[in-house]
């Protein structure tokens, strides 16, 4: 029988951990964004060092939910909120329609190809997202999917929740794949 982990097993070893650091003290500005990248660098932590078929590879049937779909449907959340609402880009959706509107969960399929472009797409997005923060008072206001008023605060909140929500999705999967536990 094998043995089992326990949470107390680190997942990196902290002094190579890239979330470590950042402001403690700092503005508004600064505090939210310092959470989204902690967040999104979760995220990134708990894909790497998986071939095409472990960030593929399903949860547990029926889910279609993947490491791989989780990455596509960042990317897809990320330009949704950041290029289309508050960017007011005519940016079309990469992997969502209204024929396949699970498309960035079923198109995660263990393809190399697939997981190169996934990757390039979000790294893609959040550069956008990080820039459009950058310039942008957080004041500014964009809209919801229902034309509802949001200003950057806001969906900088909602995006730390969102990352935060699917990293618990994330520790699972990874923990099936690899055993490796959630940090």
């Amino acid at each position: 029988m094998a043995s089992l982990q326990h949470r107390a097993d680190l997942f990196l070893d902290p002094a190579e951990d890239p979330r470590a650091g950042g402001p403690t003290l700092g503005d508004e500005r600064a505090t939210l964004t310092e959470f989204l990248r902690g967040q999104r660098l979760t995220l990134q932590l708990k894909c790497e060092g998986l071939d095409a078929e472990q960030l593929a590879r399903r949860a547990v049937e029926p889910s279609t939910m993947s490491l791989l779909g989780l990455l596509r449907h960042m990317a897809e959340v990320e330009r949704g909120w950041f290029r289309r609402r508050f960017a007011g880009l005519d940016a079309p959706r990469r992997y969502q329609s209204e024929a396949e509107p699970d498309g960035d969960f079923d198109g995660a399929v263990p393809d190399p190809a697939v997981v190169d472009e996934a990757w390039t797409a979000w790294r893609e997005e959040v550069a956008f997202s990080e820039q459009f923060t950058r310039e942008t008072d957080l004041g500014f206001v964009g809209a919801d999917s229902t034309g509802s008023p949001v200003s950057l605060r806001e969906l900088l909140v909602h995006m730390i929740e969102e990352y935060a929500r699917h990293n618990g999705h994330a520790d699972l999967l990874r923990e099936r794949i690899d055993g490796r536990l959630g940090q």
